[in-house]
């Protein structure tokens, strides 16, 4: 059990879990990087990394769909449903190649993350990474980077029956590690986060960086925010 002062707010919390894109990881690159190889390989435009940043969030389907109607809108392209899923069909093997490819190689944690998670884990706080992001692709990152150690559980889009805003996530990670959801902080970047914690009935913290579909953190509803995890440092 720990007592958390956080922006003039208390969090007594006996445990934590925390998004990954966008909140530990600024991953921003290697989706940017996997995609544009991907759309090269299907002979298509690439994307910029500002679109991209928009349609981060919501697990790699919704970002490959997005980006795949992004480009052919702007080359000014129609496809029927039926062309759309056999491009999907193709695109969707070429992304998860490319991007296991590069997965890390441009990245970087955030400044104020490691501290952050070092002092909760130190506080006695079990710590849990859920994330949309594919459960292979998000453990191999998190060895990369060195955060892999802090973590009794790693769950990503593809553990359960539904991604984030859904609760599911929340609530199934809740049960795994021994926890109640109202004693559990969520740590996330979004408004996906915030959606999945007030349906879980967790207390939640967004940071002011990351990916939130060009939305400030600070619109969204949540008990606190913070411009660095650094913040937790007791």
């Amino acid at each position: 059990m720990a007592i958390l002062e956080v922006s003039g707010y208390r969090f007594d919390v006996d445990a934590a879990m925390v998004d990954l894109d966008g909140t530990m990881v600024d991953t921003l690159g290697d989706f940017t990087e996997a995609l544009g190889r991907m759309l090269a390989e299907l002979g298509l435009p690439a994307i910029g990394a500002g679109s991209i940043e928009q349609m981060v969030g919501k697990g790699s389907e919704h970002l490959l769909k997005s980006v795949l109607n992004h480009v052919l809108g702007q080359n000014g392209q129609a496809l029927d449903a039926t062309e759309m899923e056999a491009l999907y069909t193709r695109a969707w093997p070429a992304y998860q190649r490319h991007y296991h490819a590069i997965n890390g190689q441009y990245a970087q944690v955030y400044p104020g993350v490691r501290e952050g998670l070092e002092s909760l884990a130190g506080a006695g706080l079990r710590l849990a990474c859920v994330t949309n992001k594919p459960t292979a692709f998000a453990e191999a990152l998190l060895v990369g980077t060195g955060l892999r150690a802090l973590f009794v559980q790693v769950s990503g889009g593809d553990a359960f029956e539904a991604t984030k805003p859904d609760p599911l996530p929340l609530l199934r990670t809740c049960d795994a590690l021994g926890v109640r959801p109202a004693r559990t902080l969520m740590i996330g970047d979004s408004a996906n986060d915030a959606q999945a914690a007030r349906a879980a009935g967790c207390p939640v913290l967004l940071v002011t960086y990351g990916y939130n579909h060009g939305r400030p953190a600070r619109e969204v509803d949540a008990d606190a925010w913070v411009d660095s995890l650094a913040a937790l440092v007791s």
